[in-house]
This record gives C-alpha cells, structure tokens and sequence, in this order.
C-alpha cells in the first residue's frame, strides 16, 4: 500500500520562533490542542448497564488485565509526545473519544508518562448504546474550567417514535491562561450509519455554537473530534459551513485548516481500501485568526505521525498501527492519527 505520509513540521516551526522571537526581540507563549480517537479504550469489567461487552478487549479470552495495561501505557506514550517536540510538554487541551468511563481516563493521566502535568478530566456518561464516551484533558495549571456540559444527538431515521442515541458532544468553556475559549468535542456516527446521521449531529453543533454566540461576544469556538466525515463531505462542508481558505471567512464563520491537509498535501488521520482519510479534524471560529498575537492565535494545524503509529508488515502495511485486530490485540496504538494545532500568544 503506498500512502503519502506526513512529515512533521516540529523542527522548523521551533526553529522559526526562535529566529523571529531574535529578530524582533518578541517572546510567545504556545500551547498545543489537540484530538485522538484512543480506540476502544475499555476496561475489563462487564457492566450490564451497556453493550461493553461487544468491546474487542471482552472478546479477548485471556490476560485481559495485561493487555488493558499495555493499551493504558500505549495511549499515554502517543499522548505525551503530541506537540512535545516544540512546546515540551504535552497538549494543554486534549479531546479524546471512544472511552468507556471516566475510570479509564483516570488510568490514561495515571500512567507514568502523564502524571506528572497535573491533568483534569471533564467527562459524562454518553447515551451511546455501547457506552462509548467523549472526554476531554488539559492540564489544570494553564486552564481553568468555567463550565462543561453534554448535549444528546438523537437520531430518529424515518421513524420518529423510535429514537437511537448516539455519542453525546461535549462542550466545555474555561481559561487558558486567563483567556476564555469554548471547546466542542466531538465523535459523530460512523460510516456504517448513512449521511443523515451525521448530518444531523452537526445541525447540533450549530446550536451549540450559535448559543454560544449568542451568550458571548467573538466567542473563541474550537470544535473538534472524529466526526467520522472528511473536511468537503456535506455535513462539515454545508450543514457546519467550515471553509477551507482562511480569507472567506466571515464574522460568523468557522475555519478547517484541516481541508488544505487532506486536499492540497494528502496527510489523512485514518486509512481504509489504500485510502487517506481525514475524519480527525480541529475546526476553529474566526477570532482565532486575526494573526496579531495580542491573545491566543491559531499558528500551525498538523498530524501527529511519528513513524511508530504506522503499520510496518503485512497486510495493512501503511495504515496506522491499531490495538486490536481480528480478535487479538496486536501491541499498537489507535486506527487513528491525532490532529493538533498550536495557538501561539505574544508577551509583552
């Protein structure tokens, strides 16, 4: 399988603030944002309350225990290098999907290579039959929660009696270094279900986005997550109305730098039939654009691709490097790539 693959811009953004911070005697803050679909993070523990037990680490006859470990550290290994390479540390925010429970976020910022930067949780309990959650992290000493809350998708089809739940989306508004932004997080229905359904969770992120505008002035609105849709499909392309040149955007516009990504340099998150795909994407409202750096700006948008999060043999040669497979766990990651940005703020 021959998949263009993405080449980190790490060393040359550093490289590049150091150059202008020297010329021009400036100095920046920069903080990472990013998303990652952790794969089926689930714990070894039947809850009759949920379909859990349809989740591959249940169908995994032995050392469930172990494995649920080693997919623990794993998760956390990616995570800890997310943006290091130019920030050195982690991201400061984080949305994260296809959790179980709270209790396995828990495990995720316990692990060795996270504990030690003081990450919070923001999680609820997802109406999803499967009792697949969103969530999301940050580190508790740049940003500060001011409210979350968990909206429903319900999907009614043809007919409208019979409602199916869906993953909830996430909202939470805080202060990153004292600056108020509103995070979205997102995992929208998935290929299996028609256009529809993922339609119709975007036409709720519009009204999440619309009462948040309506609430506040040029709110600064991320919404992200694996909206299991690419950056020109109708639902983000239409229905959200995320535009892929910065100059079109208007007041009340979003902006999805993650379109020139997939299209123009053929970097994807996720593979299927020898195919890029770019279901992970960050979305950013306008007043993240404005470039002047007086308050967080958006910098760079990329695709965290270290060369250990691809599939080095056999048939899936190429694609991102899973955790499970044909019902065993094979040692890997997530069937995902997590997209980041870097907001980057001037000090004076």
């Amino acid at each position: 399988m021959k998949i263009k693959s993405f080449y980190t811009f790490s060393f040359m953004l550093l490289m590049l603030l150091n150059v202008k911070a020297q010329e021009n005697k400036r100095n920046f803050k920069i903080h990472t944002v990013a998303f990652y679909n952790l794969e089926n993070l689930f714990d070894t523990i039947n809850d009759v309350n949920k379909n859990d037990e349809a989740s591959p680490i249940m169908e995994i006859r032995f050392n469930r225990g172990e494995i649920y470990r080693e997919k623990v550290s794993n998760m956390a290994k990616v995570v800890s290098q997310i943006g290091f390479d130019v920030t050195k540390r982690p991201p400061s925010i984080l949305g994260i999907c296809e959790v179980e429970n709270r209790a396995v976020i828990e495990d995720l910022i316990s692990d060795e290579e996270l504990r030690k930067y003081n990450y919070g949780i923001v999680h609820y309990e997802s109406p999803d039959d499967r009792g697949i959650d969103v969530g999301l992290i940050y580190n508790k000493d740049v940003f500060k929660v001011k409210h979350s809350s968990s909206h429903d998708v319900f999907i009614t089809g043809n007919s409208p009696s019979k409602r199916r739940n869906t993953r909830d989306q996430l909202v939470v508004s805080g202060y990153l270094d004292g600056e108020l932004m509103h995070f979205i997080v997102n995992h929208w229905p998935s290929r299996g279900a028609d256009e529809t359904k993922r339609i119709a969770a975007a036409e709720v992120n519009n009204l999440i986005i619309d009462s948040l505008r309506n609430k506040y002035e040029s709110p600064k609105i991320i919404t992200m997550g694996d909206f299991n849709d690419d950056p020109f499909d109708k639902s983000i392309k239409k229905i959200l109305g995320a535009k892929k040149n910065i100059n079109d955007v208007k007041k009340n516009d979003m902006y999805n730098p993650f379109e020139t990504i997939l299209v123009d340099e053929g970097v994807g998150s996720n593979a299927y039939r020898d195919k890029w795909q770019l279901f992970d994407q960050i979305i950013l409202s306008k007043p993240y654009l404005d470039k002047n750096y007086k308050d967080y700006q958006l910098y760079r948008a990329g695709v965290f691709n270290k060369s250990f999060l691809i599939n080095k043999k056999g048939k899936f040669k190429g694609y991102p490097f899973r955790s499970f497979s044909y019902g065993t766990f094979t040692g890997g990651y997530s069937d995902h790539l997590p997209p980041y940005i870097y907001l980057l703020k001037e000090i004076k």
